[in-house]
């Protein structure tokens, strides 16, 4: 079971590195880099500020979901 949750925090912290990448790097630190490009007349760097973080942290949330139901009947411990 210690192998278990030794994954399940390595998910975790490689989908959080993401996270934390998209809304404080691409919406903060790289803004001015970003805002550059132009998605939809808005710039990329004001777009992850407001909308782009919120979107990859949702899909983050989707994987998190896949990865655990992987993960669970890895080691047999899933919801049947």
């Amino acid at each position: 079971m210690k192998s278990y949750w030794k994954e399940n925090i390595r998910y975790l912290l490689i989908l959080l590195s993401i996270w934390f990448a998209a809304s404080f790097g691409a919406g903060i630190l790289f803004v001015n880099q970003l805002n550059t490009i132009r998605i939809g007349g808005f710039k990329l760097g004001f777009w992850f500020a407001q909308q782009g973080s919120i979107y990859i942290f949702v899909i983050l949330i989707f994987i998190y979901v896949y990865l655990m139901n992987r993960l669970d009947k890895k080691y047999d411990v899933d919801e049947k």
